[in-house]
């Protein structure tokens, strides 16, 4: 069996495969973490923003039945 010696022209294009490929997977594991970072802060957004909803419910609630104590 006969043994295949790398030039060095092959050992570069490999290298430069490797890295292309690495660098590739590195910018997907990046995105990812930027969108997980995203939806959390999104996420306390949405809490924030039911919060207020449910304060402003609330005091409509409020100033209603005291509509409906004024008139009876």
């Amino acid at each position: 069996m006969p043994v295949e010696v790398l030039t060095q022209s092959d050992v570069y294009v490999l290298r430069v495969t490797l890295a292309v490929i690495i660098g590739t997977l590195a910018a997907i594991v990046y995105c990812l973490r930027v969108l997980v970072l995203m939806e959390r802060r999104l996420e306390r957004i949405e809490a924030h923003a039911d919060k207020i909803a449910h304060k402003i419910l609330k005091g409509e609630k409020r100033i209603e039945s005291s509509i409906k104590k004024t008139k009876k």
